[in-house]
């Protein structure tokens, strides 16, 4: 603690350990007086214009000197006067950055897991990890397979180099590589766009890691890219997707899948199950707990308004379509959480609640089953789409998007939807932190 600010490591250390000067972090240093002076590094500045600037403002206020061969820094205690009689007594060359604070080290730490090594997951990371916007916003990680990853910016010509580390405490963040917590699962030869057994496994135990590191705080976010249904059934894994294994690897009774994108937030009554066993578990305890899930995501904005879908055509027209299930499962649940005083209307007609919500007028759809959600988000703009698993003691975000075996290996996969998915990430994990 130093000045008021907390502050998770000092720049001094992150340098011999690569850190990469053009990150555009904005750093702070603790001045003679014990406040915090604070000064932006311009991504494009070099080792030599940053200690330029650190020595013009050295003039001004005096600071502890890192000396040579790892000494620790000192923290200044000598008033403002005798720091600079002890400046011009010290060369401001002779000291390494001295101790200058990265703000940057204060972004949230983001896992991404590879999700299936044989699918598109892992060149959706190299290409996302190959824009600068990931580090304005976060610290990644990718939990996965450091030779995949290998594979993967080889068949997009990609030159950033792979670091793979065994630790956590190996994390260095330098922009200037890709760091994998390297479980090595993948067998050598893998190719891509084929199901296996060993791909679902190791698709699982990317995950498991990833909630293993998200449980004990040791990372902020987790961030999925896809993994593969049939993959995960072969290698003894019998779970309907990411969504369920989060569930009850953390201890959740109930969770909601969330998707969010620039014109819909969209939540799920049900998600992984026959359209009829779906109808037939709704009720309107299920629907108020989605709603209350849901409204409990987008409080950080004001009261959301919430609209709630029917389940049948026009939300069942009074009793014309349907075996009455909107005024049985729907209807009791919104009346509960109107008298809450939460801002929600339905049931509605799905195909005109959507309309609506797309021009602005709600903020979030209950969806009550799955293709009934995903359908219109998906041609309003998957690329851009985050899935996000609401319920959890831990953040989860993912791609909006499947393994695509289709086109896995040809370096044309779309990076969109694992960028908007870091973003949100990062969003939400500082969010949580900071409660």
């Amino acid at each position: 603690m130093i000045g008021g600010e907390t502050v998770e490591r000092c720049l001094a250390c992150e340098a011999d350990r690569g850190w990469h000067p053009r990150s555009g972090a904005t750093v702070a240093r603790p001045t003679a007086a014990g406040a915090v002076s604070l000064f932006a590094i311009c991504p494009e500045q070099t080792i030599s214009e940053i200690i330029e600037g650190l020595q013009k403002q050295e003039q001004r206020v005096g600071f502890g000197r890192l000396g040579k061969g790892g000494d620790s820094p000192r923290v200044p205690t000598a008033s403002a006067s005798q720091a600079r009689q002890r400046s011009t007594r010290e060369s401001p060359s002779s000291w390494i950055l001295a101790p200058i604070f990265c703000l940057s080290m204060s972004l949230p730490i983001i896992g991404i897991t590879m999700g299936d090594p044989a699918g598109v997951g892992p060149e959706v990371i190299i290409k996302a990890l190959e824009h600068r916007s990931p580090y304005k916003v976060c610290r990644p990680l990718v939990i996965g397979d450091a030779k995949r990853l290998e594979v993967a910016a080889g068949v997009l010509k990609l030159s950033k180099p792979i670091r793979s580390i065994s630790r956590l405490e190996e994390t260095r963040f330098d922009q200037s590589e890709i760091e994998c917590l390297d479980l090595a699962l993948v067998p050598e030869e893998t190719p891509f766009g084929r199901l296996s057994a060993a791909c679902g496994e190791a698709a699982f135990r990317f995950l498991e890691r990833a909630i293993q590191l998200a449980v004990q705080g040791a990372i902020d976010a987790i961030c999925t890219a896809p993994l593969n249904k049939e993959a995960l059934h072969l290698a003894g894994h019998h779970y309907p997707g990411h969504t369920e294994i989060l569930a009850e690897l953390t201890g959740t009774r109930e969770v909601s899948l969330m998707l969010v994108g620039p014109k819909l937030k969209i939540i799920h009554v049900t998600a992984h199950v026959g359209l009829a066993e779906a109808i037939r578990r709704i009720d309107a305890a299920l629907v108020e707990r989605t709603i209350a899930r849901g409204r409990e995501m987008l409080l950080g904005g004001g009261e959301p308004r919430i609209g709630v879908c029917g389940i049948n055509p026009h939300a069942g027209e009074n009793g014309i379509f349907g075996e009455g299930e909107e005024e049985e499962k729907i209807a009791p649940a919104i009346e509960s959480c109107k008298k809450k005083g939460w801002l929600v209307q339905g049931p509605l007609p799905a195909d005109t609640l959507f309309y609506l919500a797309a021009s602005g007028r709600f903020d979030l759809v209950v969806a009550m089953y799955h293709d009934q959600g995903h359908g219109p988000f998906k041609v309003l703009g998957i690329e851009d789409g985050v899935n996000v698993t609401a319920g959890l003691p831990i953040v989860r975000t993912s791609v909006d998007h499947g393994t695509a075996f289709d086109i896995a290996g040809k370096g044309i996969a779309d990076e969109r939807s694992m960028l908007a998915a870091l973003r949100l990430a990062a969003e939400m994990g500082k969010v949580r932190g900071e409660r």
